[in-house]
């Protein structure tokens, strides 16, 4: 089947119908007129406006999330923005959670739909802006006023990025976002031309919508926002995610297939599964388990990450190496480490200085005149016992010395497990079973 036809039932798929697409935005404005009201009765300046996919038209048929705005004046402060803006949201939804990213919010679920109530600044321009949420109301209207007959594109695109795991801005996926997806159907005018532009990226690519001049950006690719040109639109894709989807580019380019945009389920790993995993890989995978923070994951995966980092050099700088490392989190948050060493002799070989250095040396033989100490590469030596000598007792001992961030450290502080091989059996989460099952096959 070739890329066109391929496409062509792709969004067979993926476009909404008329029943749902006025669903929907009935639904979206049932949500906006309850913000108005609320806002009047509270005597407050504020109005509800939608904002993301679906009031651009580039939603994916089922994706029943919603993001609608709260837009208080920007003459007040930012204190009486969060208060009022959380006031009027907890107004119109009675089913909620209060989220914070960089300021508080409420996820509402009503029936089948969830919707992101998130308070702002009703500013006059892109440059009057007070937090980044504010530039999102210019995001809408840059798009909405260009996108016209490219919506289709745009859709293909997100399910072709939602298939090889690389969508999403937000910090547990480190992909491309919604806004993202959008620009680069408008610079390149159709899905597949997004595709034959990308396989052809290196690292540091900058792509400019309008005769923009953008600022330098340490990124491996750089979109520069049409509506703030200081900005990088795709400063969240890591490079992992930015080498995949060029490498995944080339591979559909070359052999089409559907299974691109809808890949088959991953399983969760089973019990026996994950034994012989390990036995196969032959080294010791060790997960360091703790109640999740009660923090969003914007907030709580950088920690992980900053975690899982600091424990690595503290495995190096102790003489062990490790492998491969990730971080999961549901209702625990999960620290794995795969190590090529994870035990070591009891003894290892401290280097001292060279013979030459008579006052340094003379030092040396002193402090350690109960190692015998010798001579070897022209340097004195000794054989000194190991403080670890394998990762469990280091772990157990030292996890708390390292730079672990606020949420991570409390939750550790609070009581945390370290899982040695098959002892991760006793994680009997569905979600983290996938989780390892991606991570072994490296997708």
């Amino acid at each position: 089947m070739t890329g066109d036809k391929i496409c062509s039932t792709v969004l067979k798929e993926i476009v909404p119908g008329e029943g749902e697409k006025k669903a929907l935005l009935e639904f979206a404005e049932h949500i906006i007129s309850r913000i108005d009201e609320a806002a009047k009765e509270l005597g407050v300046d504020a109005h509800g406006l939608l904002v993301g996919s679906v009031a651009k038209g580039t939603w994916i048929s089922g994706d029943l999330d919603l993001d609608i705005f709260i837009m208080l004046p920007e003459t007040i402060s930012e204190e009486e923005m969060e208060s009022l803006g959380l006031q009027i949201a907890k107004r119109v939804a009675t089913k909620y959670e209060e989220r914070y990213a960089e300021h508080p919010y409420l996820k509402a679920f009503f029936g089948g739909y969830a919707v992101d109530l998130v308070p702002c600044f009703s500013v006059s321009n892109p440059a009057s802006i007070k937090s980044a949420v504010d530039r999102t109301p210019f995001h809408n209207e840059y798009i909405k006023a260009r996108i016209n007959g490219l919506e289709n594109e745009v859709r293909l695109l997100k399910q072709f990025m939602k298939g090889i795991g690389v969508y999403g801005a937000e910090l547990r996926t480190m992909g491309f976002s919604g806004y993202l997806c959008e620009l680069l159907v408008l610079k390149y005018g159709s899905f597949l031309n997004v595709l034959q532009s990308a396989k052809g990226w290196r690292r540091g690519v900058i792509i400019g919508i309008e005769d923009h001049k953008g600022h330098e950006h340490d990124a491996p690719l750089v979109v520069i926002d049409p509506v703030d040109p200081s900005r990088n639109v795709a400063a969240a894709v890591s490079l992992d995610k930015f080498c995949m989807f060029i490498d995944v580019s080339r591979t559909f380019l070359k052999t089409p297939d559907i299974s691109f945009f809808f890949p088959p389920e991953v399983k969760p790993m089973t019990d026996d599964e994950l034994v012989d995993e390990l036995k196969q890989r032959g080294m010791d995978v060790f997960a360091i388990v703790f109640k999740a923070p009660d923090v969003v994951d914007d907030v709580l995966y950088p920690q992980l990450y900053k975690a899982l980092k600091s424990i690595e050099e503290l495995l190096h700088r102790n003489d062990f190496r490790v492998f491969h490392g990730d971080v999961w989190s549901n209702s625990n948050s999960v620290i794995l480490l795969e190590m090529e060493i994870a035990r070591l002799p009891p003894i290892k070989m401290h280097m001292g200085p060279p013979v030459e250095s008579v006052t340094h040396a003379e030092k040396f033989k002193a402090k350690h005149a109960n190692c015998h100490p010798y001579i070897r590469s022209g340097r004195y030596a000794v054989e000194i016992p190991r403080k670890y000598a394998d990762v469990n007792a280091l772990l157990k001992s030292e996890l708390q010395t390292c730079s672990l961030g606020k949420h991570v450290s409390e939750a550790i502080e609070n009581g945390y497990r370290v899982l040695k091989n098959a002892q991760i059996i006793k994680i009997d989460d569905e979600e983290f079973r996938v989780f390892l099952r991606k991570y072994f096959r490296k997708r």
